[in-house]
């Protein structure tokens, strides 16, 4: 049984695939605990056959009854490790977060109070960037997005910075079997259910920019770029190169 407070909350499920990120993840870790809302699981997918880092998470989360670390047997990829996650996760409320970022304080409880209050299934937030030493290097601005046409050109969604309702989570709605752009997906098959996605313009999120990162690759984010389209979108080539163009001109903008 909960406490009174939580009785009268909703259980947040925070899923958190993990690949090698053992230098940053007590941050991330420690910026959920911090939370004004506390009323959460984490969830966290370890996705590496090399076990070393498994072995530490374990020691270090120990006591922390809040924690659930689940291995798989094998590497699957960040996509289909959350939809692992969503799967295990008990709350009505599902939020993501990498490895490597940090939320504010407020993150969960302004959210959740917005989501609520405005009956909302899907929302995401502005955020900052910050390098490998948490120097902040810019910000994004969130906005709306009513159709799949107002993303289409750019995937401008900070992935932790989203929590969505678990309810709009099926078989077709989930996230692909993608390296790099597979929130891009998820985010374009939420839009095509007629889902809005709505956007709280607060900096509850710290992004971290690696330049060794999977998604600094830049073959490997052309390669999907064009699969989202010609694959997930099922457009012709012709439809899906311009597409892919536009998506990568506007990530250069960026």
């Amino acid at each position: 049984m909960g406490s009174k407070k939580e009785m009268f909350e909703d259980l947040v499920s925070i899923i958190i695939p993990y690949y090698r990120k053992k230098e940053y993840i007590l941050k991330t870790i420690n910026s959920i605990l911090n939370q004004s809302y506390t009323y959460f699981e984490i969830i966290i997918i370890y996705d590496d056959e090399n076990l070393s880092d498994l072995n530490y998470l374990e020691k270090l989360f120990k006591s922390e009854n809040k924690i659930k670390i689940i291995k798989n047997l094998k590497t699957i990829g960040a996509g289909f490790s959350r939809n692992k996650g969503i799967q295990n996760a008990k709350g009505e409320f599902i939020a993501f977060i990498d490895a490597d970022d940090v939320w504010k304080k407020n993150k969960l409880e302004n959210q959740i109070n917005y989501m609520k209050k405005k009956n909302l299934k899907f929302t995401h937030t502005s955020y900052e960037i910050i390098d490998e030493n948490g120097r902040v290097l810019g910000e994004r601005i969130s906005r709306n997005f009513n159709k799949v046409n107002d993303l289409i050109k750019s995937c401008d969604i900070g992935l932790s910075t989203v929590i969505l309702k678990k309810e709009i989570i099926d078989n077709q709605t989930k996230f692909p079997n993608l390296k790099t752009k597979e929130d891009f997906v998820l985010w374009l098959k939420i839009l095509q259910k007629n889902i809005l996605i709505s956007s709280l313009n607060e900096n509850l999120t710290s992004w971290r920019k690696l330049d060794n990162s999977l998604s600094s690759s830049v073959i490997q984010k052309l390669k999907d770029a064009f699969k989202v389209y010609n694959h997930y979108m099922k457009f012709n080539f012709i439809k899906s190169f311009y597409y892919m163009v536009c998506l990568s001109i506007n990530f250069l903008k960026k």
